[in-house]
Parts: C-alpha cells; structure tokens; sequence
C-alpha cells in the first residue's frame, strides 16, 4: 500500500494543477492566450491576488464571491480543482509513485479539460487533442506492452468513431460523432492501446445512453437533442485507464469458462 502521504501530496499538487485547468477551460475555447494576462474577474477584470487563488480553499474563504466587486464565482472552479485533486490521489493510490502514474495524470487532467469544455459548448478543441495524439504515440510505444499498441490504438479509436459518423446520415437520417469526439477518442486509443479503447467506447456508450433515458425521462430533454459525447467518452478512458486489465482479464475468464 502507497504511503498516505504521497496521496496527500499528489491531491495537493493535482489542486494546484486544477486551478490552471480553469484557466484552460475558460480560454481555449476563446482562443486566448494561457499565460496572458494574469487570473482576473470576469466581471470587474479586477486581478486576483494570490491569496485569493489557493485552490478550493479561496473559494471558501470569500464565500464564493469575488473580492472586489462582490459577483458570484462560479461554483465549476473549486469543482474542477476537487476533481483534479481526487483524480491524482487515487491515481498514485493505484499506481504507487511510477511514470504510469505520472502519464495517467496528464491524461486525466486532459480529459477534465476537454470534458468541461465539451459541456459548455459542445466542441472538443483540437489544441488538447491533436497534440495529444502525437504525445500519445511516443508514450504509448513506449509504456505498452507491443510497440504497436498505441498505434492500432490511435487508428481503432479514431477509425470506430469516422465509420460512425459516416455511416450515421444512412441510418439515423441525421450526423453522429462529430469530428472532435473522433479525434478525442484517437488520442485516448493512443495512449492506453486498442483493447482499453474498446472498454472506453464501451464504458462511454453504456453511460450516454443512460444519463440519456433519464433525461428524456425526466423531460429535461427530447429524443432528439443532441448530448456532448466527450464527458462520457472521458469517462469510460478513466475507467479503462484504472481499471481495464482487470476488466479484460476478468471478461477473458468468463469466455474461458464458457467454452
């Protein structure tokens, strides 16, 4: 069992992380830049000082209110900081100190980004995938178990996902996949290989469709309306990433025994 400690300090440092997500979120779909200018209010454009920027905690000390002008702060930034933080803590809870621990938290971390993102306004930016993609590849080679792996990844992931939107107008009478889950999903085969992509699509499909039917069930939507795919596809490249030998291994049991 890994040390507390280092959990703590890898939630710590995923909270620190987290706070730069928001930047990330807010800005790539603005095209703006990540450095400049400083973290200000969005409302006053008063700059934050760095005792008001201390993830999660700030945000409880001034009750979720900006400083100066006293506007809400949306209550999505403390959020992402908590979810970055408990991401890498059972990150390094699960894989100990390790460079798979390291290379997952960076995964992670991009998955929340274009999840957040997804949800807001329904793109997924080719800023975090398309760099991924190639990052993917040079780690994947690397880390998985054949060189080839993070190719076939790539190529499965992003090849599933085209054939349906392709094939989608035929049978549906309406498009499917956009372009931005396709890429998202090749760069998620890249980094975990072609048999964790799978579990992703799995994992991702089986999710959509239920929050789906309890959203059409609820009537807070129609059959008809489109749901950002990303959040979902995030979610099942989480769980193949944390889980997916054992998922793999277990589903391979269940085909022995069968036989």
């Amino acid at each position: 069992m890994i040390a507390q400690w280092y959990v703590a300090v890898a939630a710590l440092f995923g909270a620190v992380i987290g706070s730069f997500l928001n930047v990330c979120i807010y800005r790539l779909p603005a095209r703006e830049s990540l450095v400049r200018p400083a973290s200000r209010c969005l409302q006053c454009k008063t700059p934050i000082a760095w005792h008001d920027n201390v993830p999660i905690l700030s945000y409880l000390w001034l009750r979720g209110r900006c400083r100066s002008c006293r506007v809400r702060i949306a209550w999505r930034y403390p959020l992402v900081e908590a979810l970055n933080a408990a991401g890498y803590g059972f990150i390094v809870w699960r894989f100990g100190v390790t460079v798979a621990a390291c290379v997952s938290c960076l995964l992670f971390s991009a998955l929340v980004v274009v999840s957040f993102i997804d949800l807001d306004h329904m793109i997924v930016p080719d800023r975090i995938t398309l760099p991924g993609m190639a990052l993917g590849l040079v780690i994947g080679t690397f880390m998985l178990p054949r060189w080839w792996d993070s190719i076939a990844g790539l190529a499965l992931g992003g090849g599933m996902l085209y054939f349906m939107a392709w094939i989608s107008p035929y049978l549906f009478g309406k498009e499917g996949m956009g372009g931005g889950d396709i890429k998202l999903l090749a760069m998620i085969g890249a980094f975990l290989g072609w048999q964790q992509v799978l579990l992703t699509v799995i994992v991702g499909g089986i999710a959509g469709s239920v929050v789906g039917v309890a959203l059409i069930g609820a009537r807070v939507m129609t059959r008809g309306t489109y749901i950002p795919f990303g959040p979902f596809l995030s979610l099942g490249a989480v769980v193949a990433m944390l889980y997916g030998t054992e998922i793999l291994s277990w589903y391979g049991s269940l085909l022995s025994e069968r036989r």
